[in-house]
This record gives C-alpha cells, structure tokens and sequence, in this order.
C-alpha cells in the first residue's frame, strides 16, 4: 500500500557521512547499504522540505576516547550526571570523513544542521545536543527552522538507527512532530541491537516504513 506523503511533512537524512561507513573511523555496520537509497530519494523530490544533519566535532572532542588518557573506544564514563560513550575520533571538522557523502546529490537539501561543535558536548539528536553542563539540552535550531515552514510530521533516515537516528526520532516526537523512520534506509552501529531499538520505537509510539512504501 502506497504512503502519501503530506506537504507539511519533512525528511530528515542523519549523519550519512564517510566516516560512518564501513572503513571509517567509526563504521556502522553495512553503513554503505543506505547510500544508493537515500540517493534515489532525494531525486525522486517525494518530500518537499529536506534537512540533512552533519557530525561535526572539532580535534579533541570530549566524546573522543583519545581525549581521555587510559581510556578506550566504546567505554562508558560518567559526563554531566549522564552516561557518556567514548568514540574513535570522527567526522572531525574539514576532514573528508566529516564530508556529506559524495555518492550522493544533496542540491536537493534545504538546510544541513551542523551538530557536536561544541568541544564540551556530545550531540545525538538533530535537534538538540546531549546533556552538557547544568543538564541543559541546547537546541541546534532544527525545530525552529522546520516550525517556520510550517512542519508537523517527520520521516528520519541515515546513521546509525540505534544512536543518532533514535535520538533524533525521540526528540521529534517530544516535540510533537508525528514520526516515521524509514527502517530500509537506516543501519546500526551494531546489528545485536536491532530487537531493542525497534522495541524503543515502539514504546515511542514512531512509526516504521520501508521507503518503496512511500508515494511519489
């Protein structure tokens, strides 16, 4: 059955960046899988506002286990009163593993959304930074930009479905957009972690499609 999408409806392409493919500094598994389908996405035009979202960390990112000395990738430390994940060094900024994915044709994007430029925090989630000091969730503008154009509803796709993809899909629906993620057009870090992230999903109450569903 075919999906329509509505003209109040955005797409919101997650971090398909090389250092998130297989190779990169922190690959996902099968990351590289995505890439031909976002691509035909994009050219088919089935949505009519379009937002990518780009890691972008500076050298020494406190999220970088190489900024903790004795620590190692996929740790986990206290940061803030929250649970922090140290992560190989990646998407730092300039570098081509932070560039947007060259296999595909981004003309068609409105706006990209440059998230973790803070030195001191994290960011998952498109719209919003990790917690950082004071336990404060700074917004990255991404809700603001799609509440001027008149947004209600957002289809998420991109790396990785269990981390960024999730984050992001979460805050959408706190903030009271209707939510879909497109499960073909996403990949995890890990494949072990399919089973509770589609359970998380659900519990959010979001909304899984494959992307040939879509109209258009």
């Amino acid at each position: 059955m075919s999906h329509p999408i509505s003209r109040h409806a955005a797409l919101i392409v997650v971090d398909v960046q090389p250092d998130f493919m297989p190779g990169g500094a922190l690959a996902c598994h099968e990351g590289d899988a995505i890439v031909a389908g976002i691509g035909d996405l994009l050219k088919r035009r089935v949505f009519q506002t379009v937002v990518a979202t780009q890691d972008w960390h500076p050298a020494g990112h406190i999220s970088f286990a190489s900024s903790h000395p004795g620590r190692a990738p996929f740790e986990r430390i206290p940061l803030y009163g929250h649970a922090q994940t140290l992560w190989p060094p990646h998407c730092v900024q300039e570098s081509a593993g932070a560039a947007l994915h060259p296999a595909i044709d981004w003309s068609g994007v409105d706006t990209v959304i440059r998230k973790g430029e803070d030195p001191a925090v994290d960011s998952y989630s498109g719209f919003r930074e990790n917690h950082g000091p004071g336990g404060r969730r700074p917004a990255t503008g991404l809700a603001d930009w799609l509440s001027a154009r008149g947004v209600d509803e957002v289809y998420v796709c991109g790396l990785a479905r269990d981390v960024c993809v999730l984050w992001t899909a979460q805050d959408a629906v706190e903030l009271g957009y209707r939510t879909h993620v497109l499960w073909d057009l996403t990949r995890p870090v890990s494949p072990d972690s399919d089973l509770a992230t589609r359970i998380r999903y659900d519990q959010l109450g979001v909304d899984l499609l494959d992307s040939a569903a879509l109209a258009g």
